[in-house]
């Protein structure tokens, strides 16, 4: 008889012979419940010839058991601890503690353990930087993501959890602790969001006296020193592209570099055409006529395909987009074929490099919308495509890619005559756009950059401004911000702040892609909800009137028709969120 003991290193079998002097044990081994927790004690012995198993990393050794001990019986699991064991993500994270024991869990945090090492070996003893903790209770920041308050026991005043270091890494930068870095834990109420937490970790630096290309080049020595040994190696440097060109050739500012599908303007093509919706988008400002070449997409794609990428363009950009084939007998099988001539059918062909089998998508409108539009759908065809069976996003291959020269402010949303940071009020403007702060700061370019894997942010950074003067014209007269909340940070900067720079990776999903897991909350030990919420200990959770005097809150519920008009305005998965507290000040 055998069976097989698991440990944090993996698996072993276990011999029972088949004699009288192991009847005890065989008892013991054969009663435990599966996932017991047993001592054994025995002699390690070679398999039988024959029996070797290849594919366990023990499979030529097993153990001929002497002793074993129950130290503790597993009561009846509500699922299977095995990988191909399909369980939903609810009851994973219900029983967390077991879900951990599985085989890719483990790996996961392990991996993710032996990255993060590897990166504090890299930044301190090889590049001398300072690992420095910084507060978690903090005070407001203008500006960025929502953030999570605390109450303190003074009326009326609030703590808040930092959304990133980034106030105390600057004025580490003040105090002269010229490299910094920590993995920092950050708050984001940013509700439910798939690929985000509302806790999640990055990897935090900061140094003086660097430019953006030095901030780059560490990051790449980084990535490459700290990358696991069974991937293909990191290669360096980076390619980098602007925001414009990112923009203009793939329709987003994190671009999936795996594969082709660029953009293309076509304007000049159809400068004479006779067709009035071509006409109206070119005459318009910024207005531009763009196309995608889909490659073997008349081959791959039906109609229903084909129906699903133009509804995708009406409900998210309402605009039109239109499908052109080119068959084997030249002829056009489009709503576009009626108003392209011969002589725009050639050009097009040449500027697209379209052959038999191939789809353009084509689209007219303004610049940054038809680009966006047609960006969202070339990730929707390369999802049909892969259905398909057509490999275009290798899963081993990554693709890394710096992304700069971002604009430093976007109009705001909901008053598009007021600006707002297009990242936060500490990016520092581009050189050669300085002087445009002040008559047209909607031009400015930012000194920001974004690293981007496989179409993914996995980090992002700036150099900042170390001019107080500067900080201030742009939080109060650009931004219309209350100068008064950082009025500790300005007085630090005009007590001689050296130049500075600085990035932070979001080891979340970086490791996500490491491992090629369907969720960041597949790398995180204890992750919350889709909803933000723990389902192992079932938090948030109510708090008792008591507890919440010395804070001078109490809880005003919804009356039932103001939970009833919220009700309507949730959808199914939200409407816990009508029943939640709202804080008031007594």
């Amino acid at each position: 008889m055998f069976l097989v003991l698991r440990d944090c290193h993996g698996l072993v079998q276990v011999i029972i012979p088949q004699d009288e002097s192991a009847a005890s044990v065989k008892k013991i081994l054969c009663e435990a419940p599966l996932e017991s927790v047993v001592r054994i004690s025995g002699a390690v012995i070679s398999r039988p010839p024959g029996q070797e198993n290849p594919k366990m990393p023990t499979g030529e050794i097993e153990i001929k058991v002497k002793t074993a001990e129950l130290l503790n019986s597993c009561k009846k699991l509500p699922f299977e601890i095995k990988d191909f064991v399909k369980k939903t993500e609810a009851l994973r994270l219900q029983y967390r503690y077991l879900d951990l024991r599985s085989v890719q869990m483990q790996y996961n945090l392990r991996l993710r353990s032996q990255m993060v090492m590897k990166m504090r070996e890299y930044l301190c003893n090889l590049h001398g930087f300072v690992d420095v903790e910084t507060p978690t209770l903090f005070k407001r920041t203008p500006g960025g993501a929502r953030e999570f308050l605390v109450p303190s026991r003074e009326p009326g005043k609030f703590y808040s959890l930092p959304q990133s270091p980034q106030q105390f890494k600057q004025l580490l930068m003040v105090g002269g602790l010229d490299r910094y870095f920590q993995v920092a834990r950050c708050y984001r109420d940013e509700g439910s969001r798939p690929d985000r937490q509302p806790e999640f970790t990055q990897i935090d630096i900061e140094m003086s006296f660097v430019d953006q290309t030095g901030i780059q080049s560490l990051i790449e020595g980084l990535l490459q020193y700290s990358w696991p040994s069974d991937r293909d190696p990191v290669v360096i440097p980076f390619p980098s592209m602007t925001f414009a060109e990112a923009l203009a050739t793939y329709g987003t500012d994190k671009p999936d570099t795996r594969f082709g599908m660029k953009i293309i303007d076509i304007s000049d093509v159809f400068r004479n055409t006779k067709s009035e919706f071509l006409q109206d988008a070119l005459r318009k400002p910024q207005g531009t006529v763009k196309a995608m070449c889909v490659r073997e997409g008349a081959k791959y794609l039906k109609r229903k395909d084909i129906e699903s990428i133009r509804k995708c363009a009406t409900d998210h950009f309402n605009q039109e987009v239109l499908p052109v084939f080119l068959k084997a007998n030249s002829n056009w099988n489009s709503p576009a074929a009626k108003f392209i001539v011969e002589e725009q059918r050639l050009e097009l062909t040449r500027i697209m490099e379209t052959r038999e089998e191939d789809m353009v998508l084509l689209t007219a409108g303004e610049h940054k919308k038809a680009c966006s539009l047609l960006g969202k759908l070339r990730l929707e065809c390369a999802h049909l495509l892969e259905g398909r069976g057509v490999v275009l996003r290798d899963p081993t291959c990554f693709s890394f890619l710096w992304v700069v020269d971002f604009p430093l402010f976007l109009p705001k949303e909901g008053n598009p005559r007021e600006l707002e940071s297009a990242h936060h009020p500490f990016t520092a403007p581009h050189p050669s756009d300085g002087h445009l702060l002040y008559t047209a700061p909607e031009k400015v370019r930012s000194q920001h950059y974004d690293l981007v894997l496989n179409g993914n942010e996995i980090g992002g950074g700036s150099i900042r401004i170390h001019d107080a003067e500067l900080q201030g014209y742009i939080l109060s007269t650009l931004l219309k911000e209350d100068a008064t909340l950082l009025s500790h940070l300005l007085q630090a900067l005009d007590y001689g702040a050296p130049p500075h720079g600085g990035i932070a990776l979001g080891l979340d999903r970086l490791m996500c892609l490491v491992t090629g897991a369907p969720s960041i909350r597949d790398v995180i030990a204890f992750p919350k909800s889709f909803q933000g919420r723990d389902l192992m200990s079932n938090v948030p959770d109510s708090v008792p009137s008591e507890e919440l005097k010395p804070y001078h809150i109490q809880v005003s519920w919804p009356t039932d028709s103001e939970a009833e008009k919220r009700k309507e305005s949730f959808t199914p998965s939200r409407k816990l969120r009508v029943l939640s507290s709202v804080l008031h000040q007594c």
